[in-house]
């Protein structure tokens, strides 16, 4: 198992287009074989998760009351 990781920045933006859906069936395929042998990219990809699961939870949708949404685009119409 590697203890230190050469090629992290392309690791972590694999491991955020996995985390978002975005990823191909082969660059998860590649991070599945790394995660099998790189020690420092099973914990970027571990805290990663951690983190979007958090601010997935953290975060609220709440519905913008029509007055808003009526003056915000009166202001942008004006603009054209």
């Amino acid at each position: 198992m590697k203890e230190n990781c050469s090629h992290q920045t392309d690791c972590l933006k694999m491991i955020q287009l996995i985390l978002d859906g975005e990823a191909t069936d082969q660059q998860l395929a590649k991070l599945k074989i790394n995660l099998e042998s790189c020690q420092p990219c099973i914990r970027m990809y571990h805290l990663e998760k951690e983190v979007k699961e958090l601010l997935t939870k953290r975060m609220e949708k709440r519905c913008c009351p029509e007055e808003l949404v009526a003056t915000i685009k009166s202001r942008i119409l004006s603009f054209t």
